[in-house]
């Protein structure tokens, strides 16, 4: 038996993590902590919940007291990473929040596990701590070619006519750190003090970086749920400068079975690098976007091309993202699964067939999901 802490399990990376784990390994525990600020949403698991191997426990990861408590309670050895404060434009607003829960957040976790593994008679065997950050960490590339040239890389996810790479740069796991934002700033220095808890206390611990996720249960914040909502509800795309900006994607599954390999098969100390081989423009991206919406919606395909309405850009806006992930693939076997039109096409079919769950999260209803629930927990 495994016990392990996912924390962040009711976001939306971590939901796809926790019901991986909940389905694939039935003999673990799996313990899901999350705080349920405005990113968690116990209704992305609502088809799990009642499993004999899942528990969730309502926490702020920067309660050191309550997460010994846990650690100590569940008998975890085992954890997963995820809870940190993710949206740029936020950090911007905001960087103390950033600050608070992605670096003190992460140094409580570290502190708790390390203290309650050392007190056990077997110490650091078996024992594991993963932590997940961003490829934002490292900066930005130059977008060296706008027209876009082939990519070097061959996967599966590769052979979509739109795949190009925007330069010959990529972030690999030996990039410098040159985070830009306030919210890359944050998962820089957590990431610092994970490895830094190995180097000091021999903790066995692993990084991940990771490109642009998209997918169900993703918070109508970030582009692409947002885009489909507001292209249903026919309101204005906001479009950051001339949308040239360009980012990798990837599937939120593949994240999850990324982390699911990683976790049982990575080098201790080590860090790799997740990405999809999967470059696109952000005003690319929405073009699919509104088609595939139309076209669903029975509109005319790109009918709702008029909705895109540019604005002023963020402030420090990075060019160009691009994951190297041949590590990840050579020394564990893992690659994206799903074509970018393939994983599109499922993602906007998810959320028109869920709108309830849209307009809950927009609403804000969802914040009182399980209020009664878990109030005496």
């Amino acid at each position: 038996m495994k016990n392990i802490l996912i924390t962040g399990g009711a976001g939306f990376i971590g939901s796809h993590v926790i019901r991986l784990f909940v389905t694939k390994y039935p003999e673990y525990k799996i313990v899901n902590l999350d705080k349920l600020t405005y990113a968690g949403n116990l209704a992305n698991l609502k088809d799990i919940e009642g499993e004999a191997n899942y528990r969730f426990v309502k926490a702020d990861i920067c309660d050191f007291e309550k997460i010994c408590e846990v650690l100590k309670e569940h008998a975890i050895d085992g954890i997963i990473h995820l809870a940190a404060e993710s949206h740029v434009d936020r950090s911007i607003k905001d960087p103390f929040t950033f600050a608070k829960t992605n670096v003190l957040g992460t140094l409580s976790l570290l502190q708790a596990a390390r203290m309650y593994w050392e007190s056990q008679p077997e110490g650091y065997e078996g024992k594991r701590f993963y932590h997940i950050s961003t490829d934002e960490v490292y900066g930005a590339l130059q977008l060296t070619n706008p027209e876009g040239i082939e990519s070097p890389f061959t996967t599966k996810a590769s052979s979509s006519e739109h795949h190009h790479a925007y330069g010959t740069d990529f972030f690999t796991e030996e990039t410098k750190y040159t985070p830009h934002s306030p919210y890359s700033a944050s998962k820089a220095g957590s990431d610092h003090f994970v490895r830094a808890f190995h180097d000091t206390y021999g903790m066995p611990t692993i990084v991940t970086n990771c490109s642009n996720n998209y997918g169900p249960y993703q918070f109508p914040e970030k582009l692409i749920p947002l885009f489909i909502n507001n292209i249903r509800h026919r309101k204005p795309l906001p479009v950051y400068g001339k949308g040239e900006n360009v980012r990798d994607w990837l599937y939120v599954v593949d994240h999850a079975r990324a982390i699911d390999t990683i976790f049982h098969k990575g080098k201790i100390a080590d860090t790799y690098n997740i990405g999809g081989f999967n470059e696109w423009k952000n005003i690319d991206i929405i073009k699919v976007v509104i088609k595939t919406v139309d076209r669903l919606l029975g509109r005319k395909e790109g009918e709702d091309m008029d909705l895109i309405t540019y604005v002023t850009d963020r402030p420090g806006h990075d060019a160009r993202y691009a994951i190297d992930s041949r590590k990840l693939k050579e020394e564990l076997g893992w690659e994206p699964s799903l074509q970018f039109e393939e994983g599109i096409e499922k993602t906007v079919r998810w959320y028109l067939e869920h709108q309830d769950w849209l307009d809950n999260v927009t609403s804000g209803d969802y914040l009182n999901y399980y209020e009664k629930m878990y109030s005496n927990r």
